[in-house]
């Protein structure tokens, strides 16, 4: 059942089939053309141009991994131990440090052309720091960040070489000051592209897909080159091969890659790129890390988005995938004097991005006074403790659920840019207080925050729906968006021009939080957890 009452800390359990599989080889006679298959291990060393804030600067990137030596047709390829090293010159080190940044924080992203019989499909590799600490940012340069992550598998759907070749890299530093104080941005993305020098232009690793028969080559005819792996290229089909014909080929003559059915399956289809968790039964969306250290038998974790309407601007702002870290607290039965029965439980939760109890910084345009395009760069950061209380109506067989999340937020402005144009606003541009909603019941909860409402229905045997903080759902509220304060730098004062144009009552928030993993459940639960413990489901944000 997906969903179930709140204090039920243990979540469903789909029915999981075992396969148990014996493989036997007899083969007395071996063709001396056969070869054990194994793996490749791949070092690709790429020279890319990135954009810095003192201008485009050379970045030297590795790239390792491990991958197949060969593949069948309609076999998922997994590379595994994908490893990305960006090493920063001496000018973007000092770059940083005119920031005020003394550590940082990587994440990468590469991007890659996957290649058979000239049909292409996009491949993207992320990478992170992982549990590592925050790297310092040297007195001088050069400065080497590393990255792993898992990657997309890939599936070819015909036999011949399929080639891995990078393109682009993104590279995203959160960057930390002294003493736990925030940078002005408190994030730098490098946008780099593959230098035109590179050698090999960007090939990372050649697979062969299908079985290892070598094809005769005609007498004085050259031998096929050496792929990247350094062993010969499957040759290209001869005259009368199985490849289809294709269009304005001449009459008699085979084209490969055109579409149509050949040997080893369809050629000229892109080959198919899925999920980058092993064991995935359906792909799973980029989503920032989540995951939590230091569980205990009642942690989950969950991803969350939404929206909020900024009513004086006329516009709404997504609030961007973030995680948060729940501890689920003890059920309890009431008796109210009405002769119901409910369950009640409170549980305490935090926002959580590279450590810091917040969401990711995210982007937002709107259009101030009606037509001045301004783009603001901001977070939302947790003043105190959240709560999430439920309350079930328990009346057999149909349950009610009422849930309130309430959360102390702090709304904090990193970048502004008015009609093209940097505003500066300064380290310290916030909200004086925390965001605030109406709160039934202010004697237990005292102080502005902001307070949502999720509503679901629990009937025995059936999927939850609506809210369950265990399966989650959609919260709804309304905030008020309170005065600004610190914002500006030189002498200037911009807290009226912010206030004036974004406080303000009325602002209705819709927020979407996807199934919750539970950490130590002992083998990850499908379509629940990543094999790493991470939410499986990345919500997405509804109006």
């Amino acid at each position: 059942m997906r969903g179930h009452s709140p204090a039920l800390p243990t979540p469903r359990v789909r029915a999981r089939g075992a396969a148990l599989a014996a493989f036997v080889a007899l083969a007395p006679l071996i063709s001396s053309a056969a070869a054990a298959v194994g793996p490749q291990e791949i070092t690709a060393k790429l020279p890319y141009d990135c954009a810095l804030p003192s201008g485009p600067q050379r970045v030297a990137v590795r790239v390792t991994a491990t991958l197949p030596d060969r593949a069948k047709a309609g076999e998922a390829i997994r590379p595994v131990g994908v490893t990305t090293t960006v090493e920063l010159p001496a000018a973007a080190v000092a770059d940083l440090t005119a920031l005020k940044a003394v550590t940082v924080v990587p994440e990468t992203r590469l991007a890659l052309d996957v290649v058979q019989h000239g049909a292409k499909a996009a491949a993207l590799w992320r990478g992170t720091s992982g549990a590592t600490p925050p790297v310092a940012v040297p007195a001088k340069g050069p400065l080497t960040l590393t990255t792993t992550g898992d990657v997309p598998t890939v599936t070819a759907g015909a036999d011949g070489d399929l080639t891995l070749t990078a393109t682009t890299l993104g590279v995203d530093l959160a960057l930390g000051a002294a003493d736990g104080a925030s940078t002005t941005p408190a994030s730098l993305s490098l946008d780099c592209t593959l230098a035109k020098d590179a050698d090999g232009h960007g090939l990372l690793a050649t697979v062969p897909v299908g079985p290892l028969t070598p094809t005769p080559t005609p007498s004085g005819s050259p031998s096929p080159p050496p792929s990247a792996s350094g062993r010969p290229v499957d040759p290209a089909p001869s005259k009368g091969s199985a490849y289809p014909k294709g269009p304005g080929a001449p009459k008699g003559s085979t084209k490969p890659g055109t579409p149509g059915e050949g040997v080893g399956g369809s050629r000229g289809k892109a080959p198919k790129v899925g999920d980058a968790r092993a064991g995935a039964s359906a792909a799973r969306p980029p989503a920032p890390r989540c995951v939590n250290e230091n569980p205990t038998s009642k942690s989950l974790t969950a991803y969350i988005t939404g929206y909020s309407n900024v009513r004086k601007l006329g516009g709404a702002s997504q609030i961007p995938v973030s995680c948060v870290q729940i501890e689920q607290g003890d059920p309890q039965i009431a008796f109210p004097p009405d002769g119901t029965i409910h369950l009640l439980q409170e549980s305490e939760a935090h926002l959580d991005h590279q450590g810091r109890k917040q969401t990711p910084p995210f982007k937002s345009t709107f259009l101030t006074f009606g037509f001045t395009p301004t783009t603001a760069t901001m977070i939302l950061e947790q003043a105190g403790p959240m709560t999430v209380a439920s309350d079930v109506l328990l009346v057999f067989p149909d349950n009610i659920a009422e849930t309130y999340v309430r959360a102390p937020l702090v709304l904090r402005v990193l970048d502004v840019e008015v009609n093209g144009t940097r505003l500066d606003v300064g380290p310290s541009c916030r909200t004086r207080t925390p965001l605030s909603s109406p709160e039934p019941d202010p004697a237990k909860y005292p102080g502005p925050h902001l307070v949502m409402l999720g509503k679901g229905q629990l009937i025995n045997g059936t999927d939850a729906t609506g809210y369950v903080l265990t399966s989650g759902g959609p919260l709804t509220g309304e905030v008020t968006i309170p005065a600004f304060t610190g914002c500006g730098t030189g002498g200037e004062d911009l807290d009226r021009l912010l206030t004036a144009s974004i406080s303000g009552p009325g602002n209705y928030i819709k927020q979407i939080q996807g199934q919750t993993c539970a950490v130590t459940v002992e083998v990850p639960t499908e379509g629940q957890c990543t094999e790493d413990r991470q939410p499986y489901e990345v919500p997405v944000p509804e109006r």
